[in-house]
């Protein structure tokens, strides 16, 4: 029953930075380079986070094949679902841009500044949509993981500390998306609670059902979300990390790999 509260207490702590993220990104106005320096120290942190943690112990209790196909499989799948979830974006965009112009009351067209504005607001309001549909498809596999590492001797507080720092700009930049389109503070507070509570849920999941799971099942399982990690770090947190910090994105990625790294060795 111990262990019941400990994978739920990794998620919560994981989830609970999801919400900090959107508190903050609501009611202070943050500069999008500082967003952009937090993302790109949460990248490295995962990245050592998958090397040392994930794929090496995974490889370790079970095997290299499935090992192998979890970390392609769950690159495959971010990638698809990821697709899947960016295309009405996209889709919208294109009809916008391809739409008549607005008139204004008078039935003169309106001003271009004001529908910039508009367009402006209903991009951003948008693209945080996708953004909060993107850490709940990250944060599914991450919390299974993290109910996973309660079964192979307690809270990992390397896993669960890299997957709450990189949760921190996705609640940030999705809430300040939302914030700038005029969403309400009802809805953002539903979406993200709903996602911090999916977050609890999955690792108690994650520690429930693979108790008597075979070591190469739960290598297989582990490896899925890290491929899938792997592969949202390449084609979401470092490319708008790299948009604003340019060339400082490696240097803060770089100090959040070590960091995590001297967390793996001086908790091993």
């Amino acid at each position: 029953m111990a262990g019941v509260w400990l994978a739920a207490l990794s998620g919560l702590i994981a989830g609970g930075t999801l919400l900090a993220g959107a508190a903050v990104a609501w009611f202070v106005d943050i500069p999008q380079r500082v967003v952009a320096g937090i993302m790109a120290l949460g990248a490295g942190v995962l990245i050592s986070t998958l090397a040392f943690e994930l794929v090496e112990e995974a490889a370790k209790d079970g095997g290299l094949l499935p090992t192998s196909a979890g970390f392609l499989g769950g690159a495959i799948l971010y990638i698809v679902a990821d697709q899947l979830v960016s295309r009405p974006r996209r889709r919208t965009r294109t009809a916008r841009s391809a739409g008549a112009r607005p008139a204004s009351r008078a039935g003169q067209p309106a001003p271009r500044a004001n529908i910039a504005a508009r367009r402006a607001a209903a991009a951003a309001g948008g693209s945080g949509v996708v953004i909060a549909i993107g850490a709940l498809i990250d944060g599914i596999p991450e919390s299974l993981v993290m109910g996973l590492s309660v079964l192979q001797g307690g809270i990992s507080i390397p896993i669960v500390a890299a997957i709450a720092i990189s949760n921190i700009p996705e609640g940030l930049g999705s809430t300040a998306a939302l914030k700038q389109s005029g969403t309400r503070g009802r809805f953002v507070t539903l979406l993200w609670g709903g996602i911090a509570l999916v977050t609890v849920v999955a690792a108690v999941i994650g520690y429930l059902l693979f108790q008597a799971a075979p070591a190469s099942v739960v290598a297989l399982i582990t490896t899925i979300a890290a491929g899938g990690l792997l592969a949202m770090v390449c084609n979401t947190m470092i490319p708008e990390a790299f948009a604003e910090q340019r060339a400082l994105t490696g240097l803060w990625a770089t100090l959040g790999f070590l960091g995590a790294f001297l967390l793996h060795e001086i908790a091993g």
